[in-house]
């Protein structure tokens, strides 16, 4: 019964692993972009895992970024693999998580429909009271 809630256990374990790596500062070059490491799922077999990143810069940087963290999970599986010990370390795949962005950008759309709402109230409701004082 405790088999499956390993692999939950394993990813939030290369999670650290992989943030404390950046948080190191990785050595190639191309890793430009401020980088967060926002979660990691591994497969019921743990020979793979995703890890997803939100990077913030210009996008050439972050994909010149996410070529150089690719291009660094070889180097970083051996080390997840002695950190975590495990027999077989898990094959490491970078994603973009663009979900804080997407959050972001729907916070922005839902604040403008806020103030186009409070505009459009308050002023016929000024109007309102204009005219509804000679009426009573």
């Amino acid at each position: 019964m405790g088999e499956p809630r390993r692999p939950d256990r394993v990813a939030a374990a290369i999670r650290e692993e992989v943030a404390s790596f950046l948080a190191e500062g990785a050595k190639d070059p191309r890793i430009r972009a401020f980088v967060t490491v926002t979660g990691v799922e591994a497969t019921r077999d743990l020979r793979h895992a995703t890890v997803y990143v939100s990077l913030m810069g210009d996008p050439a940087d972050c994909e010149a970024t996410l070529e150089g963290l690719r291009s660094v999970a070889a180097h970083l599986r051996p080390r997840v693999g002695r950190a975590l010990r495990l027999r077989s370390a898990p094959e490491l795949h970078f994603r973009v998580d663009d979900s804080v962005a997407r959050a972001s950008r729907i916070e922005s759309l839902l604040a403008g429909i806020r103030r186009e709402r409070d505009d459009g109230l308050s002023a016929p409701a000024a109007e309102g009271a204009d005219q509804g004082g000679g009426d009573g």
